[in-house]
């Protein structure tokens, strides 16, 4: 008889106040299924656990738990678990092994988030995520147990915490919106400076910003050069001198301007880390790279904040500082030389969205908070690096329903700390392959949530890759840009002719 035991279940319904807690405690004999039995055993200190015992990795033994769906239905949740391994055989593949996973159930498929602990033998371990439920979901299961893999595993304080993470953050009295127009509403601008292309952009599309990337190309190899700091600041140079031509250019044109830190000192490794979380070295030139750019941005009436990094990513373990306090710490460096100049946060990872789920606003005044929107990224990226081509929107993708709705659900994270903090929300990139069907449809969409809760934003991007140009058209063995206006293009130049220009 397969003999399981789980100890507590918690759901917490309220996300701001102290919430109530509903338990769910199991071990009292009752079987949950056919041919389980829950056991108590011995914990951690002080509590009751479940233990699994595989001997034949051909085979799973987990137990299935159902849970008020209700009750999670489009909350964030935390979920939690610790963890006790002996002999876990290794498995083939990275999903297998030890099982703490939520079965999310719509009415379009399922879902599978789990927790991921390793394999071998480690004493009590804990690992805690938080994720977004879907709104449509119908059933909630929780399984436990060992996939496909041997050794014993002991399970306790298993949580499932609906409503956001209390944090001590500081709310702002008052909304820093960072400039003095009704809305920003521009492009990410190409890493190369062309003055007509500057042109074009203000007067005949009429945007109103530019998200200026300092970006050292080709970006995979630059992930490499960036290691060598002699290497980066001789590009650096490079970069700022064609940085003093695009800020003469938009002060001539009337173009607000951000300035975009792209490629980070030491770059990155596979996967998108910054080595500079790690490399003290790198710390440190972050810093003197920041008091240096102030310097020669300084005065300069079109730049009116500094995006401290492009996409930042945290390594899972090895770090020697978080980006919350490295980024303090570049703040201080930009103002001890240009006092009072607004920057622009991204969260880690990557300037994801979700990343505002567990942030602490920046302990300093007026910084103006972004994110990146490319959800469901098999959509907008089809075609890209072996990517499938194929998904649609508005449709089914990835067994979820993908309409102006979910993207409003998939951006709630940057909604709700917004309303939270009385913050200023910046989309500093958002974009569809011109190729996917339905880009124009996802686009207008994306827009409309945008100016809904007041965001300035910018496309990504202005004469770069022309996967992501809106000058060229659907067909992808079209590679010059489109004697015929597409509707994407439109689409943008109708939102920038709303625009209002600054006044030097």
């Amino acid at each position: 008889m397969k003999r399981l035991l789980i100890a507590t279940l918690l759901l917490c319904a309220d996300a701001w106040a102290k919430p109530s807690t509903l338990t769910y405690s199991l071990g009292k004999g009752k079987p949950v299924e056919s041919g389980h039995e829950i056991l108590l055993v011995k914990g951690s200190p002080g509590t009751l656990s479940f233990k699994v015992e595989n001997t034949n990795a051909a085979k799973t033994e987990t137990l299935s738990l159902e849970i008020p769906s209700d009750q999670l239905a489009g909350q964030l949740v935390t979920f939690s678990a610790k963890v006790k391994a002996e002999n876990v055989s290794r498995t083939d593949q990275n999903w297998m092994g030890i099982k703490v996973m939520l079965v999310l159930e719509t009415k379009h498929g399922k879902q599978h988030p789990q927790l991921k602990f390793g394999t071998g033998s480690f004493d009590w371990t804990e690992v805690s995520e938080t994720l977004r439920i879907p709104s449509g979901i119908t059933k909630a299961t929780l399984m436990l147990g060992l996939q496909q893999a041997n050794g014993k595993v002991w399970f306790d304080q298993v949580t499932v915490k609906a409503g956001r993470p209390v944090h001590q953050g500081k709310r702002q009295q008052q909304k820093f919106i960072g400039h003095a127009l009704p809305r920003l509403r521009g492009v990410m601008h190409g890493p190369e400076f062309d003055a007509e292309d500057v042109r074009y952009l203000a007067e005949e599309w009429q945007a109103n910003q530019v998200r200026w990337q300092l970006n050292w190309t080709p970006m995979k190899k630059a992930e490499e050069w960036a290691r060598d700091l002699d290497d980066y600041d001789q590009w650096l140079s490079g970069a700022l001198a064609d940085l003093d031509r695009a800020m003469d250019a938009c002060e001539k044109h009337g173009l607000m301007m951000l300035v975009d830190l792209h490629c980070p000192p030491g770059g990155r490794s596979d996967g998108g880390v910054c080595r500079m979380f790690s490399e003290q070295r790198y710390q440190d030139k972050l810093i003197e790279v920041w008091a240096r750019i102030a310097r020669q941005c300084k005065g300069r009436k079109c730049v009116y904040a500094y995006d401290l990094i492009n996409e930042p990513k945290e390594p899972k373990s090895g770090a020697t500082i978080t980006w919350r306090a490295l980024a303090t710490k570049a703040v201080d460096a930009i103002r001890a030389v240009d006092p009072g100049k607004p920057v622009v946060f991204e969260p880690g990872p990557q300037g994801s969205c979700a990343g505002f789920d567990q942030l602490v606003p920046l302990d300093r005044e007026k910084v103006i908070y972004s994110f990146h929107m490319y959800k469901p990224n098999i959509f907008t990226h089809q075609g890209i690096k072996n990517a499938p081509i194929g998904p649609v929107y508005p449709g089914i993708i990835e067994g979820d329903y993908w309409d102006k709705e979910r993207l409003r659900e998939a951006m709630a994270p940057a909604i709700e700390f917004q309303r939270a903090y009385n913050v200023h929300m910046y989309v500093g990139e958002f974009s569809a392959i011109r190729w996917a069907p339905g880009a124009h449809r996802y686009l207008h969409d994306l827009i409309d949530l945008f100016e809904e809760y007041g965001w300035d934003w910018s496309y990504h991007a202005y004469r770069e890759f022309n996967g992501w140009s809106v000058e060229h058209s659907a067909n992808r063995k079209e590679n010059k840009p489109s004697k015929i206006q597409t509707d994407r293009e439109k689409l943008l130049r109708d939102w920038f002719n709303k625009n209002r220009k600054p006044i030097w």
